[in-house]
């Protein structure tokens, strides 16, 4: 079964999210923005998880380096450029 997963990034904490293929909810939490918080809800799902959605907010930085480093496929997604 394949999972996607999404990273509504705030100043102080993410929303996690994890959907399978037929848009049903797996995982949805708000998390504070630490990365091993974040790596240890998405990991549970790594072995299907297709790739992470990370919003590019002005602090994606850290975020997104962190997803790469444990080896997850990042896609950063500009909210003023998806119609």
């Amino acid at each position: 079964m394949k999972v996607y997963g999404g990273i509504d990034l705030h100043s102080d904490n993410s929303v996690v999210g994890v959907i399978a293929e037929q848009d049903k909810s797996q995982y949805c939490k708000r998390l504070p923005n630490d990365l091993v918080r974040i790596l240890g809800a998405l990991e549970p799902y790594r072995e299907h998880l297709e790739g992470v959605v990370v919003e590019s907010t002005y602090n994606w930085y850290w975020l997104v380096d962190g997803l790469m480093a444990a080896g997850y496929r990042v896609h950063l997604a500009s909210t003023a450029a998806i119609v």
